[in-house]
């Protein structure tokens, strides 16, 4: 290689380093995030709200949720990988700052201080269990389903079953333009049931107690 080229390519690593762990570093400001929530509190700060696409289901709720996720989340919509219209709009108009905020925000929305953490969830059906075991859930989202082993994994115990049905099938959606979600990791766990299947997992985790909330905004109440 071009002795000349080196000084540059390390130049260009360190940047690129440097830009990465400046990313990494971006802190989100609660109080900065609940005043940038108003595209968000229209379906998220309304109890069993209804969203109608691609199906009717009840919005997910994301008070309590952790911040890491839903930033993931954020991200995953304007990048694409998410395809849903609507919160791709609204994650296209957002910083990776308004992001940070906005997660700050939800994640300690609703917590109540020195409430105990969850313990491992109460079993259900056998027929939930199976699949639910087949599928390894608590691998990434804890014995709880509230406790997830990496951050950037979502909270979903107690979550609305309906919701996580649709999410569940959207990970088996391919080559469509407007609904799907990439993530290979879900997409390998969900191709191996059928619909039926998903959502007895889905009702089994939503029936579950969770630290999830949705928290009514003062014009809603």
């Amino acid at each position: 290689m071009n002795k000349l080229l080196l000084p540059l390519l390390a130049a260009i690593v360190a940047s690129v380093t440097t830009f990465s762990a400046f990313a990494e570093e971006i802190k989100g400001d609660a109080k900065q995030g609940e005043t940038k929530n108003a595209m968000c509190i229209g379906c998220h700060g309304i109890i069993g709200y209804q969203a109608s696409f691609p199906e009717i289901y009840k919005v997910p709720k994301i008070s309590g949720q952790g911040s890491k996720y839903i930033v993931s989340a954020l991200s995953a919509y304007k990048k694409g990988e998410r395809k849903h219209p609507t919160m791709r709009g609204i994650a296209e108009a957002l910083t990776d700052q308004d992001m940070a905020d906005l997660a700050a925000y939800y994640e300690a929305s609703g917590v109540v201080a020195g409430a105990a953490p969850l313990g491992k969830a109460a079993d259900g059906s056998a027929k939930a269990m199976e699949l639910v075991t087949k599928g390894g859930c608590v691998s990434c989202h804890g014995d709880s389903f509230s406790k997830p082993l990496d951050p950037s994994y979502p909270k979903i115990a107690g979550q609305h079953s309906d919701y996580l049905f649709v999410a569940l099938k959207a990970y088996k959606t391919e080559n469509n333009p407007k609904v799907g979600r990439g993530n290979a990791i879900m997409g390998g766990m969900v191709k191996q049931f059928s619909n039926v299947e998903l959502k007895e997992i889905a009702n089994y985790i939503g029936g579950l107690p969770g630290e999830l909330k949705t928290v009514p905004q003062h014009k809603f109440k």
